[in-house]
């Protein structure tokens, strides 16, 4: 690719102080739009001394082209590095946009399930292992997985496993490899610290195709299966080096609009404090064309304007020479302009404004139920992409710490987000108990099957309810009774 050339600027010499200030303005507009990709620069230790990350054919960055886009897009490409993605963790909106993020992903978390004819042993072990997930504090090492993925475009889990000290050689999942009680932890860790130590860059048909096999880890030589990366949003492969194997984070892609909506926030605000202009028309000829007078004489009666310029004070004009008049911009559609601005925002973090911003809809019959569904759909359809595959293998590696072996029976799904109401549970119940009754005078189902449905239910009521024939109360002894 070819250099595009820009546009021909000819510096004015003798000009006018109005032609340089606009040559500087052209000048320093051409300047932005030039955008570069070179390979990242890490923070001192990250890569050991003497060595270097290795990089494959594709590591003569002189020759990366050279994308030279109007300064509309220069804010929304190339690597701006870790230390400056992490400054913008320090504003509200990023933060904001994150932590909302993050919570809704983990906020039902996941439930451990056993297969229908799983055995009470097993049944034990479902129990067993939600005490020990949340012994490990899961559900917050992946909501901060979550953060770190919208700050920096990546986020890493490192499995820390006691006996393990060689953490270069990979991790496999076994019973041979995986001692019992030799999970120590699963840690969360900033990508700002690691960086690849190589990856294969020549095979396009390889499964490990631009994806590192070992990380440097602050010096430590780290391998990926022991470090886990999820990369919510990744970039296409020539671009991955660039950004140190991190993809697109959504600060990153909310930069622009959040300037937008920081500059009409404050564009409105000073409009609300100037929005009303007060004029003095009074004779100026005096002093533009007297050269001995300095404007004492009308600086002076500015002052005396400004000194008296209140609701309750009296200002004297000059009949023949002076007038006051006084300019109102109208204020009536700024709401409008400021929470469009802010919609924007919402829109690139696919966040209801409800759920990022806290302000419920306005207008006649507004609701944001309906966007607030959709946007649980998508979260789930996030982590069913992203996250299952991670929590998976810590869930087979707690497995294999606790008890030796990974049980085929025993499974996780997350729980959906959105949530029926107590009225609209206890409708369902009702409906549910009509219908088994019908099933039950009509000699499709037994009242022992129905009860030992109830009794497997967590949300029937009647969880736990005992299934020994002893307990079943027989209703035709009891009409007889009666």
């Amino acid at each position: 690719m070819g250099r595009k050339a820009g546009p021909v600027s000819v510096v004015p010499k003798g000009g006018a102080s109005l032609k340089r200030a606009l040559f500087k303005a052209e000048t320093k507009e051409a300047g932005r739009s030039s955008v570069s990709f070179r390979l990242p620069e890490n923070l001192p230790g990250v890569v050991p001394k003497g060595q270097t990350a290795g990089i494959a054919m594709d590591s003569n960055f002189s020759q990366f082209p050279q994308m030279y886009l109007s300064s509309l897009f220069a804010s929304t490409v190339g690597f701006p590095g870790f230390p400056y993605l992490a400054s913008l963790a320090t504003r509200a909106e990023f933060r904001q946009m994150a932590s909302a993020l993050s919570t809704e992903l983990t906020r039902e978390w996941i439930e451990i399930t056993s297969s229908e004819t799983a055995g009470d042993e097993t049944k034990n072990k479902v129990t067993e292992l939600t005490k020990k997930i949340e012994d490990i504090g899961l559900k917050d090492v992946i909501q901060t997985a979550a953060e770190h993925d919208c700050f920096y475009g990546r986020a890493q889990l490192l499995i820390d496993l006691d006996g393990h000290n060689d953490l270069s050689l990979p991790l496999i999942p076994s019973p041979s490899t995986i001692k019992k009680a030799s999970f120590k932890r699963v840690k969360t860790v900033e990508a700002m610290w690691t960086t690849p130590v190589g990856y294969n860059a020549i095979d396009p048909a390889a499964l490990d195709f631009y994806k590192p096999r070992r990380w440097f880890m602050l010096g430590r030589e780290v391998h990926a299966s022991r470090l886990l990366t999820v990369v919510t949003r990744p970039l296409p492969d020539m671009l991955k080096p660039a950004f140190n194997f991190a993809g697109m984070s959504l600060s990153q892609l909310a930069e622009p609009y959040v300037e937008n909506w920081l500059r009409t926030r404050q564009s409105v605000s000073d409009l609300i404090s100037n929005f009303s202009i007060t004029a003095l028309k009074t004779a100026m000829a005096q002093v533009l064309n007297d050269e001995n007078d300095d404007g004492t004489n009308l600086i002076n009666r500015a002052k005396l304007f400004n000194a008296n310029r209140d609701n309750q004070g009296l200002m004297l004009l000059d009949k023949e020479t002076e007038d006051l008049v006084q300019q109102n911009v109208p204020l009536g559609t700024l709401d409008k302009l400021q929470a469009q601005a802010q919609e924007h925002m919402c829109a690139v973090s696919r966040l209801p404004a409800i759920i990022l911003t806290g302000l419920s809809p306005t207008g006649l019959n507004a609701s944001s139920e309906g966007e607030i569904r959709v946007f649980y759909d998508w979260i789930a359809a996030q982590q069913e992409a992203h996250w299952r595959k991670p929590i998976k293998v810590i869930f087979d590696i707690l497995q294999l710490s606790v008890y030796g072996s990974i049980d085929p029976d025993i499974s996780f799904s997350f729980v959906p987000l959105f949530q029926m109401s107590a009225k609209e549970d206890a409708e369902i119940r009702t409906a549910d108990a009509n219908r088994d009754a019908a099933y039950i005078d009509r000699g499709v189902l037994g009242p022992e099957e129905v009860r030992e449905k109830l009794a497997r239910d967590p949300k029937s009521g009647y969880s736990g309810l005992s299934l020994d024939p002893a307990d079943v109360p027989n209703l035709e002894e009891e009409d007889g009774e009666e």
